[in-house]
């Protein structure tokens, strides 16, 4: 513990050293400028001075640097890093500090046409789109030469592995899934760059005609077999009531003889049918007995 707080204390000291020797020779700058101005001054000169004083403006505003809200500055002094830069105006020092801008705000990489193979040997074209941020720009802009070709590049190689994973019945139906894989690789080895990953998402999953062909044929039949179980689950509903009415109509007395006039009214109001039927004798004794009455 002691020795690392020595090595940042040796840290501390040897950057403040440097901000102390640029602070010097800024103030030896500006001091020799001060006494060539009073030379001039002297000498009655004041086209020179005037050039002087032009130069030290124009140096003072290439100073000034401009950071957007959402934007981050990371600063350089003799080619090391020395601090970031919040928004707002800030100041360089002109030959010796330089800097870089990054932009913060989230990013969409549209992951080109991928071909790969699934698990099961069938041949696919998956694309997706990677949602991204950078969380850090000191390491956005050190750790890695253009962090945006870096995490397409990434992403494309990344979403191939894990179509070959699996099988092509999970990859169209587990596309969300499948998806967060993606996207939990590609922000844990984008983690060392300053980048967040925050959603993948599959756009289109293309499969050979060959293959849409299969499909659509198993579809089918998978339509044609949910219609012949819902057709014999109705059958077997309805020879269940059939049986109840049966069951209904034999406990009560007249009652099938109810139902089959009935079945006769309903099949006598189209004159254009011909019908044969048998009559229960009960129907005809009951018209015997009404005749011997007149």
């Amino acid at each position: 513990m002691k020795k690392e707080s020595e090595i940042d204390f040796k840290k501390f000291k040897l950057k403040n050293n440097k901000m102390l020797m640029l602070a010097i020779l800024a103030f030896i700058f500006l001091d020799e400028i001060i006494k060539i101005g009073g030379l001039i001054i002297k000498n009655n000169n004041m086209g020179f001075m005037t050039i002087v004083i032009i130069i030290a403006v124009f140096i003072i505003l290439i100073s000034i640097k401009q950071i957007n809200q959402y934007q981050k500055g990371v600063r350089f002094t003799l080619g090391k890093f020395t601090g970031i830069m919040e928004p707002g105006w800030r100041l360089i020092i002109p030959i010796f500090q330089s800097y870089r801008k990054v932009d913060m705000r989230v990013r969409a990489v549209d992951v080109p046409d991928q071909e790969a193979i699934t698990k099961d040997n069938i041949s696919v074209t998956v694309n997706a789109v990677i949602y991204y941020k950078i969380a850090d720009a000191e390491k956005a802009i050190i750790e890695v030469e253009d962090f945006f070709f870096a995490v397409s590049q990434l992403a494309q190689t990344t979403m191939r592995n894990i179509v070959g994973e699996v099988n092509l019945d999970e990859l169209l139906s587990n596309r969300d899934e499948i998806a967060e894989k993606i996207k939990t690789i590609v922000d844990k080895a984008t983690d060392a760059w300053g980048v967040k990953v925050d959603s993948v998402e599959l756009k289109d999953v293309t499969l050979p005609e060959e293959m849409k062909r299969v499909i659509g044929k198993q579809a089918e039949a998978e339509r044609e077999k949910r219609a012949v179980i819902i057709k014999s689950e109705g059958e077997v509903v309805a020879s269940h009531n059939i049986s109840k009415a049966a069951q209904v109509l034999s406990q009560e007395t007249g009652s099938l003889h109810l139902r089959t006039l009935h079945t006769l009214n309903d099949l006598s109001s189209d004159q254009s049918n011909t019908v044969v039927f048998a009559m229960p004798l009960e129907i005809l004794r009951a018209f015997e007995n009404v005749a011997d009455r007149k």
